[in-house]
């Protein structure tokens, strides 16, 4: 039975006789796919139609800089993710290259097919049935919301921007429940992101809370007349972090 019309994207620097094993397999498990070299112009062309995307690294296989950019940059906008298939030492340098909260899982050779499929499917299944709160992290620095995105999104749908003019372009076409905000941001800071999304109708009713290392009294008191939903310090633990955020829904309901 197919999937509908979710697609998989698979690049490979060659369609090789182990990757066109792996599209069989996908074929018997009605798992709709295409397969793309890791070329820019290639993968831009077909970006939007994919609904998840794995990267099977050859032998020894670096990202090439420019690509390891333009995934950074849409896997970030797009609010994607992607899984890495490859050899330990492969994987583990793109996991280095890639914040963790981009990658989805990393399979090691020989693949666990099986595995593989149930992991796709289920990012399908997630995606045609949203119905988590959404939660976007807004954040220059980004290791810090990979971390964080690895903290919220077992229970969450977590997105990410890594600028504030990033995260207003991003809202221009998806909703979110919950925006969690940098304060320190070069070019657009945190207090004036806020101020853009409160004077724009689309985007005044987000609830707003800071996360963030400024915790002087006058950069508090600088956005408190933005009303924000709260402040919260990076120096917060996970668990005070999750019981924070189910307070903060369980009081909205």
């Amino acid at each position: 039975m197919s999937m509908g019309n979710q697609e998989l994207m698979l690049i490979g620097i060659k369609e090789t006789f182990v990757i066109r094993a792996l599209e069989n397999k996908l074929r018997e498990a009605g798992i709709d796919f295409f397969f793309v070299t890791p070329d820019i112009d290639v993968v831009s062309k077909k970006w939007d139609n994919a609904s998840a995307i794995a990267y099977y690294l050859d032998q020894s296989e670096k990202i090439e800089k420019s690509f390891l950019h333009y995934l950074n940059e849409h896997l970030t906008e797009d609010d994607k993710q992607i899984i890495i298939i490859g050899e330990k030492v492969d994987t583990d340098i793109a996991k280095g290259q890639l914040p963790s909260g981009m990658i989805l899982k990393t399979f090691l050779r020989p693949l666990d097919v099986e595995d593989f499929i149930e992991t796709v499917k289920n990012q399908f299944s997630e995606l045609l049935n949203p119905s988590k709160k959404s939660i976007m992290i807004v954040d220059d620095d980004a290791t810090y919301i990979g971390l964080i995105r690895d903290w919220l999104r077992e229970k969450y749908t977590v997105s990410m921007a890594v600028s504030g003019l990033q995260a207003i372009r991003i809202l221009g076409r998806t909703q979110v429940d919950l925006i969690l905000l940098d304060y320190e941001m070069p070019i657009t800071s945190g207090p004036q992101v806020l101020e853009m999304l409160r004077n724009d109708p689309s985007t005044r009713d987000i609830p707003v809370i800071f996360l963030t290392g400024k915790s002087d009294k006058e950069s508090v008191m600088k956005v408190v007349n933005l009303k924000p939903e709260g402040y919260l310090l990076k120096s917060i633990k996970r668990e005070e972090l999750m019981a924070d955020l189910q307070r903060f829904f369980a009081e909205r309901k």
